[in-house]
């Protein structure tokens, strides 16, 4: 007679021990996905996220508001709104520079001062950034005529909330940041749709019309007065040879008073579009244009036809489609 087999049934509590056991062991293989060094001294976007909303905060006083902000004692709302940042941001500035192989072996001690220098001079270009952030909001007035006041620009339009976390994520990628900026850029294109790499440069007067789906990549120039519409890609031609791209310049430049329509594609690091250009929607444009030219899509051609009575009320897929 065979013996008849039992198996212990076991508790909730041993299961998920031992499911922790196999998960904490799956960490030691060195992967990308698998943390090394200390972990709890890694970056926290959480707490880069907290300091994008003090931030704003201080940008737009009385938008975007905290319950500890009063309005009747302003100076010392922005004074606990900066020190808040700058404790916790010179923190992760820190971390940051610990995991950039630039900084290996300098000390500890250099690598504190150095962060807390880096966010001292950021928020003092906090007026400056403001500025900019005028500039942009003035053109998104004057370049979009459903805005009736100014208090709709800033409280309703992502394309703002996605420029003013830009113009602040940028001044930390000229410092010499690592990763911070690209936490806030992220953020910001995860909130609007928006995405806009922190070392894009970016002149005054911008405006983004809807915004969604709107690209633009790490080397971009972009000029003052430029306008731009959902869907627009400046970006870089696909390439197999990344390593030798990192540090060139892959994305287009777009000089100054230019207007670029949506689901236009404008790629490559010497493609220039010149002054005073409009460039129409749905182009693919990867060389030069000069000044002063208008590019629109030859020969779009809409097809309309009528739909026989009995799909009216049914109409099938075939009945739903255009050629460009």
């Amino acid at each position: 007679m065979t013996a008849l087999v039992t198996h212990k049934i076991l508790t909730i509590e041993e299961n998920i021990l031992n499911i922790a056991t196999e998960i904490v062991n799956d960490y030691s293989h060195k992967r990308h996905v698998d943390t090394t060094g200390d972990v709890f001294n890694l970056l926290d976007r959480n707490v880069i996220f907290d300091c994008i909303l003090d931030l704003i905060s201080i940008i737009y006083p009385g938008y975007y508001k905290t319950n500890d902000y009063k309005i009747y004692n302003l100076g010392t709302s922005v004074s606990l709104l900066l020190e808040n940042i700058l404790y916790h941001l010179s923190r992760q500035i820190a971390i940051a520079l610990n995991e950039d192989e630039n900084n290996h072996g300098i000390s500890p001690e250099l690598i504190q001062e150095k962060s807390y220098n880096i966010a001292l001079h950021f928020l003092e270009k906090i007026p400056e950034i403001r500025s900019k952030i005028n500039d942009d909001i003035d053109a998104a007035m004057q370049g979009d005529p459903a805005a009736f006041n100014v208090g709709e620009i800033i409280v309703t339009y992502p394309v703002v909330y996605a420029i003013t976390i830009y113009r602040l994520a940028h001044e930390l990628y000229k410092a010499g940041v690592p990763l911070i900026p690209r936490c806030m850029s992220e953020y910001a294109h995860s909130k609007t749709g928006i995405d806009i790499h922190p070392g894009a440069e970016i002149g005054r007067f911008f405006f983004i019309d809807h915004g969604t789906g709107v690209v633009i990549g790490q080397s971009t120039i972009i000029g003052n007065n430029v306008k731009i519409y959902q869907g627009v890609t400046l970006g870089a031609v696909s390439t197999h040879n990344v390593e030798k791209l990192r540090t060139a310049k892959r994305h287009p430049t777009i000089e100054d008073n230019v207007t670029i329509y949506s689901n236009a594609s404008i790629l490559g690091g010497n493609t220039v579009i010149g002054h005073h250009s409009v460039i129409g929607g749905n182009t693919f444009i990867t060389k030069s244009i000069p000044p002063y030219t208008r590019v629109c899509a030859k020969n779009q051609e809409l097809t309309i036809s009528e739909l026989k009575q009995e799909n009216k009320k049914s109409p099938t897929e075939e009945c739903w489609y255009y050629t460009i």
